[in-house]
This record gives C-alpha cells, sequence and structure tokens, in this order.
C-alpha cells in the first residue's frame, strides 16, 4: 500500500480489502474446516485444519465439468471475437447515422436482464436441437458478451491511424487485407483484452449452464457449485473446496492478462 497517498485513499484501499479479503479468506479457512467446526465462534480462525473436503471432491465428476468449462469458455471466446472483432472496426470506421442507431441497439442489448432471454433462447434451442449440449450454452453466452465486446473493442480500432489504412490502400493492399495486416496487429492488445474478459465471465456463467444443460452430469464447474446445496442441508467445506479449485484456472487467467485488462479497460476514458 502507498503511504505517500491521502488520507482518503488510505481508507478507501483498506475499506475494499477488508470488504473482498475477509469474505475470500473465509472461503479459504472453511474449505479446510469440518463441517461442525464452520459456524463454531470458537473455530473462527483456531481450528485443526483437513482436506477431507479436497479429496471428497477431487473426482471424476470435477474433471469433467472442468472439460465442460473449458470447452464452454473457449468456444464463447471464440464466437465473440469472430462476430465482435468486424462489428468494431465497421463501427470504428463508418461515418453514417446508422452508426449511433447500431451503438444504441447494442448498449441496449446490453442492459438487456439475462433472465428475460432464457425462456425465449429456451424454446428456439429446442426447436434446433440445441438443448442439452455445449453448442447451446457456447450460442447463448456468446449472445450475451458479443454487444459488450464489440463496444469495448470499438475504441482500439479507433485509436489506430486512418493514413495507416490510406497508405497500404496507396501500396495497392485491399480492404481485408489491410485490416488483417495493419489494423489488427495495431489492436491485438484490444483484442486480447476482450480475449481475457470473455473467457473469465464465461468461465463462471451459471443461468445458461443450469438451463440449457439438462443432464447435470453435463454441468460446467460453476452449475457444479450448485449440486453442493441440497434438500438436506449445504455442505460448506464442500461448496468452500470447490469455489477454490474452480477459481484457481481463472486466477491463473487474470494473472497473466492483468497488464492488457488494467490498459484495455481504460482505452477512451482519456482524450
Amino acid at each position: 500500500m502507498n503511504f505517500h497517498a491521502g488520507p482518503v485513499a488510505i481508507v478507501t484501499k483498506l475499506f475494499f480489502t477488508v470488504l473482498y479479503g475477509v469474505p475470500l479468506l473465509w472461503i479459504v479457512l472453511t474449505s479446510f474446516k469440518d463441517s461442525a467446526d464452520v459456524f463454531e465462534p470458537s473455530s473462527a480462525l483456531l481450528f485443526e485444519p483437513t482436506a477431507q473436503a479436497y479429496t471428497r471432491n477431487v473426482n471424476s465428476n470435477l474433471i469433467d465439468a472442468l472439460g465442460q468449462s473449458v470447452a464452454i469458455a473457449v468456444g464463447a471466446t471464440v464466437l465473440v471475437l469472430l462476430i465482435s472483432v468486424p462489428a468494431a472496426y465497421a463501427l470504428a470506421r463508418v461515418t453514417h447515422w446508422s452508426v449511433t442507431v447500431g451503438l444504441i441497439a447494442l448498449i441496449v442489448l446490453q442492459m438487456m436482464p439475462q433472465t428475460a432471454m432464457v425462456i425465449p433462447l429456451f424454446r428456439l434451442f429446442g426447436d434446433w436441437g440445441l438443448l442439452d449440449s455445449l453448442a447451446g450454452v457456447i450460442i447463448a453466452d456468446a449472445a450475451l458478451l458479443t454487444p459488450f465486446a464489440t463496444l469495448l473493442l470499438r475504441p482500439f480500432f479507433r485509436a489506430v491511424p486512418m493514413s495507416l489504412e490510406e497508405s497500404g490502400a496507396l501500396d495497392g493492399a485491399g480492404l481485408f487485407r489491410t485490416f488483417w495486416l495493419i489494423v489488427l496487429p495495431l489492436a491485438r492488445n484490444g483484442v486480447l483484452t476482450i480475449s481475457s474478459i470473455t473467457f473469465l465471465l464465461a468461465w463462471g456463467e451459471f443461468l445458461y449452464a443450469v438451463s440449457f444443460m439438462l443432464s447435470p452430469g453435463g454441468y460446467p464447474l460453476s452449475a457444479l457449485l450448485s449440486q453442493q446445496v441440497s434438500a438436506f442441508g449445504i455442505d460448506w467445506p464442500g461448496l468452500m473446496a470447490l469455489a477454490v479449485l474452480t477459481s484457481i484456472p481463472i486466477l491463473i487467467v487474470f494473472i497473466s492478462s492483468y497488464r492488457l485488462l488494467r490498459d484495455g479497460l481504460t482505452v477512451g476514458a482519456v482524450k
């Protein structure tokens, strides 16, 4: 912590550290507790640690759910990029009143609650035979995240000077070649930022996974967590152990892409 910052900044940092740090600490500590110690005040910090929750949950179901999560997150990321990259480039370069309409439409789509789309998509996927399949969840996640990705990518393409594209055109390069060899490499930080964010969001998506995967055996990790809650009670150590295990892959992705996320999310904030 930077103690040269003002008192307001220090208090704010301490507040958010406690706000987010205490729940994370509780999750990790609970994952090493016995069920009888979870809500025992005397065992809040001092208890005999046990790894039974981890050994009990590391099984074939976890491996299968991990594979489903990887497939959904990677598939949704690829599909979102295939749609949002050309869409964002077009919105950045075309000067027409329809661009404003398109941007407003994207914002409206982004504001629509996810729950409102479940029933229409369920009927649509039922007609298309996509229920209980990875393709259905991937398409639903991509539809959810594409407006956000397009809006976030547009400033990266707007930051590429038009003079570079004009120089490419003078040298005989066509539109696709100019985009592929000049524009896209210069906007690669934006594409990588969107890739990281989309992967993280698709990894943790829960509602579409439990709605469109009809067989619990096909659930990804985010839905597997919900199976720790039953009518007979909640296996708190098991739930917290799964939470820790499922957080490790996205923690690795977040750490490896932290600089991109930090810089990419501020693009367009200052002119």
